[in-house]
């Protein structure tokens, strides 16, 4: 394809569109492959694809293939189940959940999401399906941005909580955050300080990308 051969050269976009959630969502292929970015950043594949690839590396292959059930918390392009089911090899259950319905419709037509039968996808507030979730999981991926921005309940102690109530014996938490600032920092400290010892290890990854902090939770008991 001419477009993924001239994309080494000078990124080429195929597709934009104003979302009601997400303001301007594009398609390019870049450096060869195709990317889904919001007006400034990246949502999909390129470098977050490389974020959470180092997450769940850290985390280990060979416990990730053991898992029955994964939960991702923004599925965007849905790149990480693309890393989690081809790279991977994972055979288990993905139920992820998105809240913009035009993020999926996209995912979908450019990036062939609903070909991975062992995805189910759920339309809905993150905040809100971890509230009524009855199930428990051996891994939850947390990847919620709207543009730049990440939505502050992310970070309160009630959430944190929640999610790490919903973790099976020994699961963990892969969260993505986004660090523009020094409050950002002092933000996912206290995150990180909140966390019960008793019964998560918890821990900040080095980071890859300059704006990128992965926080990994696992449940030790």
């Amino acid at each position: 394809m001419i477009q993924k051969l001239f994309s080494y050269i000078v990124p080429i976009k195929i597709f934009k569109k104003k979302s009601q959630r997400s303001k301007i969502i594009e398609v390019t292929w870049a450096n060869g492959e195709l990317v889904l970015d919001s007006e400034n950043t990246n949502y999909s594949y390129g470098s977050l694809q490389r974020i959470l690839r180092y997450g769940l590396r850290n985390i280990g292959y060979d416990a990730i293939l053991k898992m029955d059930h994964i939960l991702l918390l923004g599925v965007a392009g849905g790149s990480v189940v693309k890393t989690l089911v081809d790279e991977i090899q994972y055979k288990g259950r993905i139920t992820g959940v998105e809240i913009d319905p035009e993020m999926i419709k996209i995912a979908n037509e450019y990036f062939n999401l609903n070909e991975i039968k062992q995805l189910e996808v759920v339309i809905d507030d993150a905040f809100e399906f971890v509230l009524k979730t009855k199930n428990k999981y051996n891994l939850i991926i947390i990847d919620i941005f709207e543009d730049i921005k990440m939505p502050n309940f992310l970070f309160e102690r009630f959430f944190s909580e929640r999610i790490c109530s919903l973790l099976q014996n020994h699961g963990f938490v892969l969260f993505n955050t986004m660090i523009l600032d020094e409050a950002h920092n002092v933000r996912n400290q206290k995150y990180i300080s909140e966390i019960d010892p008793k019964l998560f290890a918890s821990k900040m990854l080095p980071r890859v990308e300059a704006h990128n902090e992965l926080i990994i939770i696992e449940k030790v008991v």
